[in-house]
């Protein structure tokens, strides 16, 4: 797939979402089109009982699109999961970035957002496709150790920073 893939990496309620949710607007600004995925361990539902599209997946529809101008959603069964690529491939078009959040054991460029917690080390630590990191504030080598490698640093308040910085470390510069 040509289309840049970035993976939003870390533990539970480190800021990930938070962070894409203020990406996004300044990445449209500069004229990137964005798509996110959300990898989520567990079943959910989109649909609400009584609404139409709801009654026919329950009739067993294998899926159930409802489309309005400008927007289209759909409830798809599957067999089993899917791989990442097998999403990307199947269902991501006319973009400039693919944004992920979570499937952080996926190879690929990935930025972590880290809040220190006694005996939990950042994922940077073993995890060499993190390529910058983002944080309260320094490492406390007595609390929290920083990677063994040199990466960039940012704080969570430095959003302008590291949205210039994925245009320029994904190669998504505009002519």
């Amino acid at each position: 797939m040509s289309i840049p893939v970035l993976s939003i990496a870390g533990r539970s309620n480190t800021g990930k979402t938070t962070l894409i949710e203020k990406l996004i607007p300044l990445l449209n600004s500069k004229g990137i089109r964005v798509a996110t995925i959300k990898h989520h361990n567990h079943d959910f539902e989109i649909d609400h009982e009584g609404k139409d599209t709801y009654r026919h997946k329950r009739a067993g529809a294998k899926l159930a699109m409802i489309v309005a101008p400008g927007k289209l959603a759909f409830v798809e069964d599957l067999d089993g999961a899917l791989s990442l690529d097998e999403i990307l491939n199947r269902y991501i078009r006319d973009v400039d970035l693919v944004i992920i959040e979570g499937y952080k054991k996926e190879p690929g460029p990935k930025i972590e957002v880290y809040r220190c917690q006694p005996d939990l080390p950042p994922l940077a630590v073993d995890d060499e496709d993190i390529f910058a990191m983002i944080t309260d504030g320094p490492f406390d080598p007595v609390i929290c150790p920083a990677p063994s490698r040199v990466i960039p640093n940012f704080l969570r308040d430095e959003v302008d920073q590291i949205s210039s910085f994925i245009i320029e470390k994904l190669g998504l510069l505009r002519d």
